[in-house]
């Protein structure tokens, strides 16, 4: 698979060079972490393609795509049986797995599903820039070999290795303790990480979506995130937003690492697993020892996503709610 340069980015994703009649087929819409895949879903509606979403479940989620005009195929990524309906017919799939155990099982069995379709759709693969061979993150080392599989069945995916946290892991992994006790600690420290929206994500899928010119297939690209701050800089942000301070401290990985397993065994969401407490406090680690210069170019991805991207302030105001107590009767 070719890699292209660091940073390189597609500009002009407004103008979709795929017939909008052919169909997508989204998997991820239904997840909870980022929400990439249902952002993805929609913003493909809004630009009149027709898109199916693959859901384990008819629940709320799958009735509102559907309400959207979304077509609802019901499958499950790990039991293969399911997924011959989800692909028939279908152009282009997106593919993204949320940070949780699974995805070489599941890579295998969409790559069995894609090779017995009558025609073989183009692949976007959704990926972490952790993804390596040798990553301390055993998901960055699944994620690797889930993309190995691709290339091995023959699909030649588009991959995005997105080269930035996500925003939304502050709130998912430290409002609780924000909330509690006026402050997070993680393993990260006084590294610079670089930052973007899920949604900004998201529009970075469109974009290879509906421009495969300028995505080809068999090509890993890196796009960098919106933003670079320390966690520090972040709990300063939290803290002029909600009117009360906020602070940080850097903890040893393997502590955080079981502070966020025992989060998640009150998560009952289950967004939070020990596979993600791993993968994150192994990261931190990582770039709190050797800490890079992180790439950002916050005007090549506006016009790649054809928008000026979210800045971190903009989302923790749109998010604050989520840092403060609630009143108690």
């Amino acid at each position: 698979m070719r890699h292209s340069p660091a940073g390189e980015l597609s500009k002009g994703c407004a103008v979709s060079s795929i017939d909008s009649r052919s169909t997508t087929l989204v998997i991820g819409a239904g997840g909870r972490h980022g929400g990439t895949g249902s952002h993805v879903a929609q913003r493909l509606q809004e630009q009149n393609h027709t898109v199916r979403v693959l859901v384990r479940t008819e629940d709320e989620r799958a009735q509102r795509l559907r309400a959207l005009g979304a077509q609802i195929a019901v499958g499950d990524l790990l039991d293969r049986r399911t997924l011959d309906a989800a692909v028939d017919g279908v152009d282009t799939v997106y593919f993204t797995y949320p940070v949780a155990p699974g995805v070489v099982q599941a890579a295998t069995n969409l790559a069995s599903a894609m090779r017995a379709a009558a025609s073989t759709p183009r692949l976007v693969v959704m990926s972490m820039a952790a993804t390596a061979a040798d990553s301390p993150s055993g998901l960055g080392r699944a994620h690797w070999a889930a993309e190995e599989v691709f290339s091995w069945a023959g699909l030649e995916p588009a991959v995005l290795r997105i080269a930035a946290l996500f925003y939304e892991n502050i709130p998912l992994l430290h409002a609780e303790s924000i909330r509690r006790t006026g402050g997070f600690a993680n393993s990260f420290g006084a590294a610079a990480m670089p930052w973007i929206s899920g949604h900004d994500a998201a529009d970075l899928a469109v974009a290879a979506l509906i421009d495969p010119d300028r995505y080809p297939a068999a090509t890993t690209s890196y796009p960098p995130g919106a933003a670079v701050h320390t966690h520090a800089e972040i709990a300063a942000l939290i803290a002029a937003e909600i009117g009360s301070p906020v602070g940080y401290q850097q903890i040893p990985a393997a502590q955080w690492q079981r502070d966020l397993e025992d989060l998640a065994r009150r998560d009952t969401l289950a967004t939070i697993n020990p596979e993600m407490a791993q993968h994150i406090s192994s990261l931190g680690a990582k770039f709190s020892q050797n800490p890079v210069a992180p790439r950002l170019d916050s005007t090549a991805l506006g016009e790649a996503i054809g928008h000026p991207p979210q800045t971190f302030a903009d989302f923790i105001h749109n998010h604050r709610d989520r840092f403060i107590e609630a009143p108690t009767d």
